[in-house]
């Protein structure tokens, strides 16, 4: 019989009405509790431990460390066939790839959540939680890394994006697809990832901020960053990876004080490359020493960028790792 672990870590999977507002208090509800609502496959036998109960507007780099290091510990015995983490979803695809980029282990880990708490009409709650456990206990997901469940979908932890703030169909990965599906139980795979990278970690979560570029956009939070004592610094970028030239000047000051930058897209495909020569613009960008962010979006490449460089990594190694 295979074992599965189900780590919970709050969320609106594991939310209740708070009689007194009438409102979802998200994370509330213990693993046990959790479980104890689900039809759990009866030919897996799944242990249920609680790592935190809170909303995921609370999830932190000490928290991630946390939840990391016990899956770490989990996943060499013998016994033990895959992980599976509940998880809310406001920032569950970072966390998602968090997990994917730290852990080396072959063995499943499944990451998922619910749009509808447990005792609403509808719930997406028990479903996601079931097929979870059966896509862990899939010899399947060997060597996949972590993944992504949501409403019978398994997505993959680089490209997965929550793009509906309520609908059970919540995540996607845009441009890419899905692995596969969990459909009347049966685990089916279409595609698998080509490649994995895993990062051992040897200091403390540095401080990596997210700069969004808007229409007249100025330097100020550039400048904030580097006086708050940034060590890296994602750019959201327009189209190809603009920003005004008044961002770009400040980026030039971040550079030249060792902040490594990184230049994304906010489109939802599509990558950033040399394709205009104005201020501001990509070709701009990386003669002031900026890094090319290829096709993430802005939060996977500051978990990346804040991962790479606990690990101890140089520039060059960052500007091929988010180049691959």
């Amino acid at each position: 019989m295979k074992k599965i672990v189900l780590l919970t870590t709050g969320g609106t999977i594991a939310s209740k009405t708070n009689p007194e507002t009438g409102l979802l208090s998200a994370g509330v509800l213990t693993g046990e509790e959790l479980a104890a609502m689900c039809e759990l496959p009866s030919d897996i036998n799944v242990m249920v431990e609680s790592i935190f109960q809170i909303p995921s507007n609370q999830m932190n780099p000490e928290r991630l460390s946390q939840l990391r290091d016990r899956i770490e510990a989990l996943l060499p015995d013998p016994q033990v066939d895959g992980v599976v983490v509940t998880h809310g979803t406001d920032t569950l695809e970072e966390t998602a790839y968090y997990l994917d980029l730290t852990i080396a282990n072959d063995k499943p880990i499944v990451v998922t959540g619910s749009q509808k708490g447990p005792f609403d009409l509808g719930t997406d709650a028990m479903n996601n939680i079931r097929q979870s456990i059966l896509a862990a206990a899939s010899e399947k997901l060997n060597s996949f890394g972590t993944v992504v469940q949501f409403n019978e979908r398994l997505f993959s932890a680089r490209y997965v994006k929550k793009v509906h703030a309520s609908n059970v169909a919540g995540f996607t990965s845009e441009g890419y697809g899905y692995l596969g599906t969990v459909d009347q139980d049966i685990v089916t795979i279409y595609q698998k990832p080509v490649w994995r990278e895993q990062y051992s970690l040897k200091n403390a979560f540095p401080l990596v901020d997210i700069i969004p570029f808007y229409l007249g956009a100025d330097d100020r939070f550039i400048r904030m960053s580097i006086s708050t004592g940034a060590k890296g610094m994602i750019l959201e970028g327009s189209g190809r990876g603009h920003i005004t030239p008044e961002m770009a000047a400040a980026v030039e000051e971040a550079v030249h004080q060792g902040i490594i930058v990184v230049l994304t897209t906010k489109t939802g495909e599509g990558e950033v490359r040399h394709v205009y020569d104005f201020p501001g613009s990509v070709f701009d960008l990386t003669n002031k020493g900026v890094l090319i962010g290829k096709d993430y979006d802005s939060k996977k490449a500051r978990i990346k960028l804040a991962v790479m460089l606990v690990a101890g990594a140089a520039k060059q190694e960052i500007e091929r790792a988010f180049l691959q």
